[in-house]
């Protein structure tokens, strides 16, 4: 079992093994861009990767602190959903106003995980950088476009 500060030695390796994959990455608009605190421009709106429970997670966050608003945030991600699956040449999990966080607040997500991959063992770090990369870069050609849509809700 690691000490906290071992574990947070560890995370913080991985991550800055990570940025390091996508520095030489430009937005989809042709900017730098720091993919690991990537900035939607929207506020209580948030792409996330994480590790959880030994699991790579990746997801776009809707944290607004009202219920209405954040429900109008989800529903103008459901206009684009085709247009998201066709970017991410995948299905994700779409999750209304469920998902509690640690401190009890609900927030809505869209989200994939991959089972069994562990930030804590140096020897899945190539498989959570396969999975973590490339959707990262697909969810900003995603936003480049999308997030335009969302000009009447700021």
């Amino acid at each position: 079992m690691y000490s906290r500060e071992e574990a947070s030695t560890i995370k913080r390796k991985f991550w800055t093994t990570f940025g390091q994959y996508l520095s030489p990455h430009l937005s989809a608009e042709g900017l730098k861009v720091n993919w690991i605190n990537y900035r939607t421009g929207l506020k209580h709106v948030f792409f996330k990767m994480d590790n959880v429970d030994k699991s790579a997670y990746i997801g776009i966050e809707l944290h607004h602190p009202g219920e209405g608003i954040q429900e109008l945030f989800f529903e103008q991600f459901l206009e684009l959903k085709t247009y998201f699956h066709s970017v991410m040449e995948e299905e994700w999990i779409w999750q209304p106003l469920k998902y509690d966080d640690e401190s009890g607040k609900t927030f809505s997500r869209i989200y994939l995980t991959e089972p069994n991959l562990n930030v804590m063992k140096e020897a899945d770090w190539p498989k959570l950088i396969q999975f973590l990369k490339p959707r990262i870069i697909k969810l900003d050609e995603f936003w480049a476009d999308a997030k335009y849509s969302f000009d009447a809700l700021r």
